[in-house]
């Protein structure tokens, strides 16, 4: 990035100036100073030790200086500076992940603005406003947006679901589609639905739980009852599906990892006309039987290059729970990339690869 294009931000949320080799960031309103600091100038600290230059804050003003020995990226940071005040006039409340986002867009030249990818809203309900928080959540929604079928596939915390109702949410109330649809495969973690107590509805309601909290977080629950009763929003075990075509709807499958090839291509084939679907899952955590094929992972060897299908990949870096879940997965991740031993190039071997 260029010094032209931070130094006349489309925003107005900062005015720049160089003199002497130093960089001068001010931001225009100085109310927003401590918001951009951080606490105890937590946020200062990220973006320094991101960066080899130096920066001083002062009044509403920071000043970046080269640091010793290195390359200049004093314009990448204060193009970070100028995107952080923009998030900041646009409502956005600063914390060490979305700075963590910020920085990362910045130096890996993603295109646009970090206050555009950061700062799309899905759903705003009770004063909380459901929106992506790092680059892959937002890849992840716009391919929703431009797809029939998006897959959603990526560790926990990653907010493969979340988003996924989100956007669901969003199309109900614009009436781009007439009903909610959400499933789970009814596969439980280590037990048999058998064996428990209670009738049928009463042992499969835990495995759905989940997408009622969703919802929960995103409708007041006067009109998710009237949704719900009217047949609007309907959240079912997968099995359910079985025969139907399901046209004008948002469909959300999760868990998907915990379905068979014949299930996933069983939901797949009731999409109907002016319907759209996202299925998530993280293939890392599947309760199938041992030797059965997960349903998403074939699903991703067979339709990765079919139009209008599309495939986002969730990381370690997409985690938003707590900071010890993604070093957890990120752990996990050395360790399976240490044990898999390496297969013998063949054709059957490199298309799996390759998905």
């Amino acid at each position: 990035m260029s010094v032209a294009s931070a130094s006349a931000p489309a925003s107005g949320a900062t005015s720049i100036q160089r003199e002497d080799g130093v960089l001068t960031v001010r931001v225009t309103d100085p109310a927003t100073m401590p918001s951009l600091l951080g606490h105890a100038d937590e946020h200062l600290r990220v973006v320094e030790g991101a960066f080899s230059a130096r920066i001083h804050a002062r009044g509403n003003e920071f000043r970046i200086v080269d640091g010793p020995g290195a390359d200049s990226d004093v314009d990448q940071v204060a193009l970070v500076i100028d995107e952080l005040a923009e998030l900041v006039a646009r409502g956005q409340v600063l914390d060490r992940r979305l700075v963590e986002q910020t920085i990362r867009i910045v130096r890996d030249g993603v295109p646009g603005r970090a206050a555009d990818v950061l700062g799309e809203h899905l759903v705003t309900h009770r004063g909380r406003t459901i929106r992506p928080k790092t680059v892959g959540q937002r890849r992840y929604l716009d391919a929703i947006a431009q797809n029939t079928v998006t897959f959603g596939i990526g560790p926990a915390g990653t907010g493969k679901t979340y988003l996924a109702m989100g956007a669901a949410v969003r199309a109900l109330r614009s009436r781009e589609v007439n009903r909610l649809i959400l499933t789970r495969p009814a596969v439980e973690a280590g037990e048999r639905l058998g064996f428990l107590p209670g009738t049928l509805h009463e042992k499969i309601d835990p495995y759905l739980k989940p997408l009622w909290d969703a919802l929960q977080d995103m409708m007041d629950a006067t009109e998710l009852v009237d949704q719900v009763e009217r047949g609007i929003i309907e959240v079912a075990p997968l099995a359910y599906m079985r025969g139907r075509t399901l046209n004008d709807a948002f469909i959300v499958l999760d868990e998907a990892q915990n379905t068979t090839p014949e299930q996933m291509k069983m939901f797949l084939t009731r999409i109907g006309f002016n319907a759209r679907a996202v299925v998530t899952g993280d293939v890392s955590q599947t309760d199938l039987p041992q030797g059965k094929r997960s349903g998403l992972v074939v699903a991703r060897e067979i339709l990765r290059d079919i139009e209008g299908v599309a495939f986002s990949e969730f990381d370690a870096a997409d985690v938003v729970r707590h900071p010890i879940v993604q070093r957890i997965v990120e752990a996990y991740d050395r360790h399976a990339a240490q044990s898999t031993p390496a297969l013998p190039a063949s054709p059957t071997s490199s298309a799996s690869q390759g998905a």
